[in-house]
């Protein structure tokens, strides 16, 4: 082979954009077969996997973005590129529903067909669903989330989650988990799981915030609509057109121009706000929904989750300090103060393995100084709390009483005999009694009672959040069509309850006289 021809097959092998805009071809909007030319979303997205290639050796990305992005048009290019070119190779792509497995594969259909004669592998097998190299003994299939154990004896190099977040609930996590069994963790292997939002209590929902949290081995990619080329996106400004005040803001945190604004008030006018949120979002924080009647202002939120920073430390507690760990379970959000007062609402969890116990901290001044979270034994958590409040000056603690709480409280109030423990005096009408009782019991007066009080202090900003887990459960935090105040259902309130009993017993500070003059004053 010549050198010239040498060096462009070359090219073709190692260059996906060069190879796309060459080889693959693609039927546009207007019923047109051209080559796949990269637009500015894929681009993006080929950045990532090229640097994760160089860096790491494999690709693992979870992807969120706007409608008809062109993102599966470039996974799925990428795909068969992928397994058409070397051997030994696997690519299986998992759409939502039968319609999607079909259009994705004569997507790939087309990809293989039209490919010229001196890149396009021999094929022994083509079905409607799976295409078979049978010279480089590579594959590449497709099939529909749902059925049972998908690809659960295979072992698969490369996949294509799409549109995870409206894989059937019922078997999602089954199947996700199953699938990713098939898939070592090793150079050459690559998965994208690529999917707008759909809620907050979902596979995709809930793989995103493990990912933007650091807790698997996906790099979190947005993808924002406004990002889009051409004409998609846009629509004719009207002469006279001013925009709102609303739409200013959108401008100056997102630069959007008047073209894409005009597109936006078409689209909220057909689907509503919520939903244009969702299926168009600016940021990845405002795309994920509730299905009921948030608590919490959704807005507010978004701008806080915006906000959020990292914290200042992580600390462990080790022996009967808190020392700093880079794996600690303490969340510190500003310097420790001895002269301040602190606040300590604990929600207990049922023990390890199984859901979380939380201490949210507040200082007099309603900030966020700290928030602890982990999997412990009822028990120990009250151990924790004991040198947690030690380590905050002695900070007023207040533990929810219900089910598990019992024993933390009995451990922290009575073994411990932690010496600012929050009581309560309970009445007994038919003794003529009073008792008094260890912790919070939570009950239906008393939990609206809390949340209400939390949700008026955020609302007013009266309290100051910052931890980005609290922030996140607060917007997954909902009124149900019954009027109960309760966490989406497959979310977390851990960190929402520890808050509201924090808040509830913040008294603030006594504030000193600063001027003796004025104080002189007042007296006389």
């Amino acid at each position: 082979m010549p050198p010239d021809i040498l060096a462009v097959r070359r090219r073709l092998f190692e260059d996906f954009g060069f190879y796309s805009a060459n080889s693959l071809m693609i039927r546009t909007k207007e019923q047109t077969i051209i080559p796949l030319t990269l637009n500015r979303a894929q681009r993006k997205l080929l950045e990532v996997v090229e640097r994760q290639l160089a860096t790491r050796g494999y690709v693992r990305i979870i992807i969120l973005k706007g409608r008809q992005m062109g993102l599966s048009t470039a996974i799925g290019g990428w795909l068969y590129w992928w397994v058409s070119q070397r051997t030994a190779q696997k690519a299986l792509v998992v759409a939502h529903k039968a319609e999607a497995t079909s259009t994705l594969f004569t997507m790939t259909k087309r990809y293989h067909n039209s490919m010229p004669a001196i890149l396009k592998p021999s094929t022994s097998y083509s079905s409607k669903k799976e295409l078979v190299f049978d010279a480089l003994d590579s594959s590449y299939a497709v099939v529909t989330a749902g059925g049972d154990g998908i690809a659960r004896s295979e072992t698969i190099t490369a996949a294509h989650l799409s549109e995870a977040a409206f894989w059937p609930p019922g078997s999602a996590r089954e199947n996700y988990s199953g699938l990713m069994d098939t898939i070592p963790n090793k150079p050459g292997t690559a998965v994208f799981n690529e999917s707008t939002a759909n809620g907050v209590s979902n596979l995709f929902a809930e793989q995103w915030n493990l990912a933007v949290k650091g807790e698997s081995l996906f790099e979190p990619l947005f993808l924002s609509w406004l990002i889009a080329e051409g004409s998609d996106y846009r629509l004719p400004v009207p002469e006279g057109f001013v925009r709102s005040p609303d739409e200013e803001d959108i401008v100056a945190a997102y630069g959007a121009d008047d073209e894409q604004l005009m597109f936006r008030r078409a689209k909220i006018a057909e689907k509503g706000r919520d939903l244009f949120k969702q299926e168009y979002p600016f940021s990845a924080d405002e795309a994920f929904l509730t299905s009921g009647r948030p608590v919490f202002n959704p807005d507010q939120i978004t701008e806080l989750l915006k906000e959020a920073p990292e914290p200042l430390a992580r600390m462990a507690l080790e022996g009967e300090e808190f020392n700093q760990h880079p794996r600690g379970e303490l969340l510190c959000y500003a310097p420790h103060d001895p002269l301040e007062t602190y606040y300590i609402g604990a929600d207990v969890g049922a023990g390890v393995q199984r859901d979380w116990s939380v201490a949210q901290v507040l200082n007099s001044k309603g900030e966020q100084a700290a928030m602890w979270r982990g999997q412990v034994d009822p028990d120990y958590f009250a151990t924790i709390l004991f040198f947690l409040g030690t380590f905050y000056n002695e900070a007023r603690i207040i533990v929810e009483s219900n089910n598990h709480g019992i024993l933390t409280c009995a451990r922290l109030g009575k073994d411990m005999s932690y010496p600012n423990f929050y009581v309560e005096e309970v009445y007994d009408k038919i003794t003529d009694k009073t008792t008094v009782k260890m912790g919070f019991s939570t009950n239906v007066k008393s939990k609206p009672l809390i949340i209400d009080k939390l949700r008026a202090a955020v609302r007013d900003g009266e309290t100051s959040i910052v931890d980005r887990e609290t922030l996140t459960e607060m917007r997954s935090y909902i009124v149900t069509e019954t009027g109960a105040m309760e966490a989406e259902q497959g979310c977390h309130d851990d960190t929402v309850m520890a808050l509201a009993l924090a808040n509830h017993i913040n008294e603030g500070a006594f504030t000193p006289v600063v001027n003796r003059d004025d104080w002189y004053v007042r007296m006389i």
